[in-house]
């Protein structure tokens, strides 16, 4: 039955070649632009870290003064730390692993006459940093919490560095350069780079690639390395870096399972108890433990112009979806003396129903080979866009399959209507005016 209805779907389709046409182009555009879109934030909305993300964890502090509520720009807390709160979250050892960490750029001068110096983005970290996020080594691994309390000369490549330094052999036990210092190479990763960099502080780099050195933290204080980010100070701000006045870092922990989760924020609260009766964190206790995927909805991770344009995608995928009722009821209805005749002859409505719906899914299917390609090709303008998302603007599978059922959807429910007044034919009056 289902071979019959669609060869006479085919013969239909074939005698209104224009009106044809027209709906699967309508379909097509509808399905391209508003797929282009969802695979974007589809891909900017993953996990970065899958399998692990449920175990990492942001805790946030608030030591700011009681007056910095007053502006709407401070009425809230960037999620970042002050050196001293770091260190005694990092000494306490409260969490399975945990680390702090600030993003630097700094030059880099090569051995090799022929390569002149350049500047390098990367990360300033403690030690437990690549085991709480799972960083693939391809060679060596990082460092010990020994090397960050001795401020060791200690550097982890990205591949891509490492490349441009030593070539494809991993450089480990070699010397890199940075500023006047030299460093030793005691790991290499292998292609890095989460997307986003959830770790970092959300920015227009949050998406591409990124950080291609990792160096300890302290090593990167002493020597006075260049930081990026947000440097928040109240007060008279003094000390720098290491105030109790000034937020700069991010901080992340590692707990294993939901108990070790709770015991965490409530030694997070304990903690903000005791900062009190030594004349900080005026106000009141309000210490929070953000999962990873919490934490990336909170940051609005996903640009905002983004979802506006998803929106804009779908609305226009509503447009075409109206446009598609209209020529399917003017197509279905103008067949009232072909369907009254079937009737006559003993066709239930639910055969017509039917014939008609597997005449939209075929529509449907040439909609969604075209939306594909016309998704590709949007998603290539997104590749073209200088954005740091713009390269992950890939289809993968989940989303070409996505693609095809969007629009033998979007088909099938634009021609309910249509199906539903064609079955509805008296077959009567119909036939009256043969």
């Amino acid at each position: 039955m289902f071979g019959y209805y669609f060869a006479l779907a085919l013969r239909s389709l074939k005698r209104s070649k224009v009106l044809t046409a027209l709906m699967i182009l309508a379909i097509g555009l509808g399905i391209g632009a508003s797929m282009t879109m969802i695979t974007v934030l589809h891909v900017m909305s993953g996990d970065p870290l899958p399998g692990h993300s449920a175990q990492l964890f942001v805790p946030q502090l608030d030591a700011r003064p009681l007056e910095r509520s007053k502006t709407t720009k401070d009425s809230a807390p960037n999620g970042n730390l002050t050196w001293p709160d770091a260190m005694n979250l990092l000494r306490t050892h409260r969490a399975d692993r945990q680390a702090a960490m600030v993003a630097g750029s700094v030059p880099i001068r090569p051995a090799q006459a022929s390569l002149r110096p350049f500047f390098q983005p990367g990360h300033y970290v403690t030690a437990d940093f690549f085991s709480m996020f799972d960083a693939p080594f391809r060679a060596g691994g990082g460092w010990t919490a020994e090397d960050d309390e001795q401020r060791a000369r200690v550097i982890v490549l990205n591949a891509e560095l490492n490349r441009k330094l030593f070539g494809d052999t991993p450089g480990i036990g070699r010397t890199v350069r940075l500023k006047n210092t030299d460093f030793r190479v005691v790991g290499v990763l292998d292609e890095w780079y989460p997307q986003p960099t959830f770790y970092a502080q959300v920015n227009d780099r949050s998406f591409g690639k990124t950080d291609q050195f990792f160096l300890p933290l302290q090593t990167a204080l002493e020597l006075q390395f260049d930081f990026s980010g947000n440097f928040m100070c109240w007060g008279n701000g003094a000390g720098g870096r290491t105030s109790d006045h000034c937020t700069w870092l991010q901080f992340w922990v590692q707990l294993d399972n939901p108990a070790k989760a709770h015991a965490y924020q409530d030694f997070l609260g304990d903690y903000w108890r005791e900062q009190q009766t030594h004349g900080r964190f005026p106000r009141p206790v309000n210490a929070q433990l953000y999962g990873l995927m919490d934490w990336l909805t909170k940051q609005q991770v996903i640009p905002s112009d983004l979802r506006l344009q998803l929106w804009l995608a779908l609305g226009f995928l509503g447009v075409c979806m109206v446009n598609i009722v209209g020529l399917l009821l003017a197509k279905f209805l103008r067949r009232s003396g072909e369907v009254s005749v079937r009737r006559a002859l003993g066709a239930q409505r639910r055969d017509i129903f039917l014939q008609f719906g597997i005449e939209s899914a075929v529509i449907g299917v040439a909609g969604g080979v075209l939306g594909l390609v016309i998704a590709e090709l949007g998603l290539w303008s997104v590749r073209q866009r200088p954005d740091g998302y713009a390269q992950l603007a890939q289809m993968d599978a989940a989303m070409l399959l996505g693609t095809f059922m969007l629009a033998v959807f979007a088909s099938v429910l634009a021609g309910l209507l249509p199906a539903w007044r064609a079955c509805r034919v008296t077959p009567a009056l119909q036939l009256k005016t043969q």
